[in-house]
């Protein structure tokens, strides 16, 4: 097989309901330009589209040729297109706070003298407290439904999966929590001279906690409403990353929608004088189109040109979507 059996078009032609796509693979191999087309088509369509970064290094402002950090704002002369790069320092400062009442909380809880303070340091030092911020910001958005259509451009791809993960993972920890949890209170009442039923403002918060990854976890696995598309270019290690990645998205539940192949020089544009480097680089993708092609054979996509220049603004998007969207 060389060829495309289901198009981007056609895979969204028979997905009308389909409402948020991510966009992942190694670093460098033009996720962001992939959703900023995407993007840019959707509002084309009439939708009225959200384009959100969930990578901590943001690349969006630059791609747009426009600010839209920490703040949603109409891009490409497009209005139904909005794009935003999530400002994850906010949401780590609110989630300290939150940390800290509920830490000064439960030591209250327990008569302990000990600050919270000494506490929060630790618990968000952690490398994986800014992918939590991230995932929490990510969802905050899916959850208001303010857009049509909502497109993520994602961090590469171990980071994305577990990004996308946590809903699972976290669902698991706080069912742990929750049985925890409701063990201590019981025994502390089975103690207690009293009658009195006391608030438990941390159990309501397990509880309201669980309530909201299991509805992200439902968006994140619903294939009428989500998909997950990889991007790669024609090179050896972006292939293998999606290769060894693409397992675990199924596992998880998370709809895998194909895969798009970016970068591929146009053989009919190298004449015979091209620099030898030119004709050894379309040697070699031309090799590695064969592996892609053999391994994921109906679900590549498109496959985007290796432009003459750097994509960036309006008018190159434009120029992508004529090959993302045939």
């Amino acid at each position: 097989m060389d060829q495309i059996t289901i198009s981007m078009t056609q895979y969204m032609k028979d997905r009308p309901g389909l409402k948020y796509i991510f966009f992942g693979g190694k670093g460098g191999v033009g996720k962001t330009v992939m959703a900023g087309t995407a993007a840019l088509w959707a509002a084309k369509q009439g939708k009225k589209t959200l384009l959100a970064s969930t990578n901590p290094v943001h690349s969006l402002s630059n791609l747009l040729e426009k600010d839209v950090f920490g703040k949603a704002a109409v891009v490409c002369d497009e209005e139904k297109c909005y794009a935003f790069e999530i400002d994850t320092k906010d949401t780590i400062e609110r989630s300290k706070q939150e940390i800290r009442e509920k830490i000064n909380w439960f030591l209250k809880f327990a008569d302990l003298t000990t600050k919270a303070d000494e506490f929060i340091e630790s618990a968000t030092m952690n490398p994986a407290f800014e992918e939590s911020a991230m995932f929490e910001n990510m969802i905050d958005i899916m959850f208001k439904d303010e857009y049509d259509f909502y497109v993520f451009d994602t961090a590469p791809t171990a980071n994305a999966r577990r990004l996308l993960g946590m809903s699972k993972v976290y669902s698991l920890w706080v069912e742990k929590m929750l049985k925890s949890r409701g063990e201590a209170k019981s025994l502390r009442e089975l103690l207690s001279y009293t009658k009195k039923k006391e608030k438990d403002p941390l159990l309501d918060y397990l509880l309201d906690f669980k309530e909201r990854m299991v509805k992200a976890q439902s968006l994140l696995t619903d294939d009428n409403l989500t998909s997950f598309f990889f991007a790669t270019l024609p090179e050896a290690l972006p292939i293998a990353v999606i290769t060894r990645f693409i397992n675990w998205f199924h596992e998880f539940g998370i709809p895998v929608g194909g895969i798009i192949v970016n970068g591929l020089i146009q053989k009919d544009q190298v004449g015979d004088d091209a620099p030898e480097f030119v004709h050894n680089r379309v040697a070699m993708q031309e090799e590695h189109m064969g592996e892609i092609w053999n391994i994921f054979g109906d679900r590549v996509r498109a496959i985007i040109p290796l432009f003459e220049t750097e994509v960036k603004g309006a008018h190159m998007l434009n120029r992508v979507i004529d090959y993302l969207f045939v």
